[in-house]
């Protein structure tokens, strides 16, 4: 890769590193499912299930979500196919940010209904603009908290999160949350760079290993139904609610 296909990915982690989301408040930690080390270089120094939890992006890097290249490098096209989102779908895209994926996967589901969920007013503000400003009737903006994504019981045909799991503060927390969400046999999409890859021009903590991902999901119900291998840098991993 070129040193100016790189800049933007610098530039991102720079701003990424730097303006860190802060919680309104910080839940009790549970000992029984988090330890905490010295943090690395990128990580928050808190680990779950062996894997050490990273800064979350901050709104500041809004504009690195919407870059011109991300359709070519990631291949986002694809990546909404492999959905199989269906038109009168419900769905949820946890840490939606500026509302890459959420707009998109709302032109699919017209009879349907995005739920675009984030911790931070600042992405919701930016989404917010762009559904009045294109008078969008079927996303729903969220404010999510560090443990949960405010959402109701039963309710979700899809639950997608894209780069963002790697981050999450809470993840048993928050994981629960996502399953008591989704109907039963409700699917939930999990994106992330891939950790097995290092070719992929992402820093270590901002990627996942299939291994890692299903050991997570499983510890809260989910089984892996396929791992899509279609994508340029990320998994595309399919999980399913029983």
């Amino acid at each position: 890769m070129s040193l100016l296909r790189l800049l933007p990915l610098l530039l991102y982690l720079a701003v990424f590193n730097s303006c860190s989301a802060q919680p309104d408040e910080a839940p009790t930690e549970d000992n029984s499912l988090y330890t905490f080390e010295t943090p690395s270089r990128d990580g928050t120094g808190k680990y779950y299930l062996g894997r050490e939890i990273s800064h979350v992006m901050g709104h500041l890097a809004a504009d690195w979500l919407e870059r011109p290249e991300r359709e070519l490098e990631e291949n986002v096209s694809q990546a909404i196919e492999n959905m199989d989102i269906q038109p009168d779908e419900h769905i949820a895209d946890i840490g939606a940010g500026s509302g890459y994926y959420t707009f998109r996967m709302a032109q699919k589901a017209p009879r349907g209904k995005v739920f675009a969920v984030d911790i931070q007013p600042e992405m919701l503000d930016i989404m917010r603009e762009k559904i009045e400003r294109e008078n969008i009737d079927n996303v729903e903006l969220v404010r999510g908290s560090e443990t949960s994504p405010n959402l109701e019981a039963n309710t979700l045909d899809l639950v997608t999160m894209v780069d963002v799991y790697h981050e999450i503060s809470y993840p048993r927390e928050m994981m629960q949350d996502i399953v008591t969400a989704l109907k039963p046999g409700g699917r939930f999409v999990l994106l992330e760079y891939r950790m097995e890859d290092s070719s992929v021009p992402i820093k270590r903590l901002h990627k996942m290993s299939e291994g890692q991902a299903v050991r997570e999901m499983e510890s809260v119900g989910l089984r892996l139904r396929e791992n899509m291998d279609n994508l340029p840098w990320q998994h595309f991993m399919v999980f399913v609610k029983e």
